[in-house]
């Protein structure tokens, strides 16, 4: 698309101190918010761990024909770029890895992932991808994380919604594979099990193994799953289980924008409400990051946990045996060992 930008050349505009040292603060801040709640629902889905399947079990499955693999995320440019409309028109048939956050945009595209990946500890969110069939008024009243967030507009109209992805995963579950954190909330484990979807466990790495209570190795030793570094979301998640787990070589991210568009109001993030507690409302322009993509020569902005998702994934890629794509065509994830390019540039070598 453009000349390789190193990653020392990225631009972050000057009033965002507070927002860079958060990322500093991020791992042990992220880690402190969630491993109770992990450890927990990690206990809780013992049962289901063993009598259920491995992940090791998916590298002897075959996913799409070829090396290349495609992980579908679920940030604003996934609509914007019309991602379902390229690769129905390219006739691609490599592996499809999509997010549990992208599983209604794919189904209704008529495109079945090879795998779906989730992680998210949360009680109550992370089963909305799934379709609640709990889901009340009330509920949406108490929590307004889907309807406030630049995410799919049909969240407007939760309950219709909701219907919907009940009535599609229930069809094409049986078709689909899900790789299921040890972590993830029990009603996120028994809606994948009633669609029919067939189930793949695995422990997300939370801190160093080798290191004194690691949460990490306390998963290990309790339900012997195999630890895979996530990076802290699922989109990474999905990208690492492409080539480590499904062995692929040519790895393109979409929707994985990692940021925000300049005109997306700040209430309309998804850590805004932490932001605020964190901060105040008179400091937020200090908490989110402005940031320069050299590729497209335009300003997106991020909050501290993204950076440091960010962060961590230019990390695992200057380590991986794969090429990396980045076919979003927006957001902040540019690099060393990121090829920003186009989806249909990907689709066409």
């Amino acid at each position: 698309m453009n000349t390789p930008c190193q990653d020392d050349n990225t631009v972050v505009a000057e009033t965002s101190s507070l927002g860079m040292q958060l990322v500093a603060r991020m791992a042990d801040i992220t880690r402190d918010r969630i491993q109770d709640l992990a450890l927990e629902n990690a206990q809780n889905n013992l049962a289901a761990i063993r009598n259920g399947k491995n992940l090791k079990a998916l590298r002897d499955i075959r996913a799409g024909e070829g090396d290349k693999a495609i992980v579908i995320a679920a940030g604003p440019s996934l609509r914007r770029k019309h991602v379902a409309k390229q690769l129905l028109a390219a006739n691609y048939n490599g592996a499809i890895i999509a997010t549990e956050s992208s599983m209604l945009y794919c189904l209704r595209h008529g495109i079945i992932p090879d795998l779906v990946v989730t992680v998210d500890p949360h009680p109550t969110r992370i089963v909305r991808w799934f379709g609640d069939p709990d889901l009340s008024e009330a509920d949406l009243k108490a929590d307004d994380y889907f309807q406030r967030q630049d995410l799919d507009a049909h969240f407007s109209e939760a309950l219709r919604t909701n219907d919907e992805i009940l009535e599609l995963l229930n069809k094409y579950g049986p078709q689909m594979r899900i790789a299921v954190s040890s972590s993830s909330a029990n009603s996120v484990v028994t809606r994948a099990q009633q669609s029919g979807m067939q189930v793949y466990w695995w422990n997300p790495m939370y801190d160093d193994p080798d290191q004194p209570n690691s949460v990490t190795r306390t998963l290990l030793t309790e339900n012997s799953l195999p630890c895979v570094n996530a990076g802290g979301n699922v989109g990474s998640a999905a990208w690492m289980m492409a080539n480590a787990v499904l062995g692929k070589q040519r790895i393109a991210v979409t929707g994985m924008d990692f940021g925000y568009y300049a005109e997306t109001p700040y209430r309309n993030t998804q850590y805004y409400y932490e932001a605020l507690a964190l901060a105040g409302e008179e400091r937020l322009d200090e908490m989110y990051m402005h940031i320069h993509n050299p590729y497209l020569n335009q300003w997106f902005y991020t909050d501290p946990a993204y950076m440091w998702y960010r962060e961590c994934f230019l990390q695992m890629a200057a380590h991986a045996n794969c090429q990396t794509f980045n076919c979003t065509e927006g957001g902040i994830l540019f690099g060393d060992n990121i090829h920003f390019t186009r989806l249909t540039e990907f689709l066409a070598a």
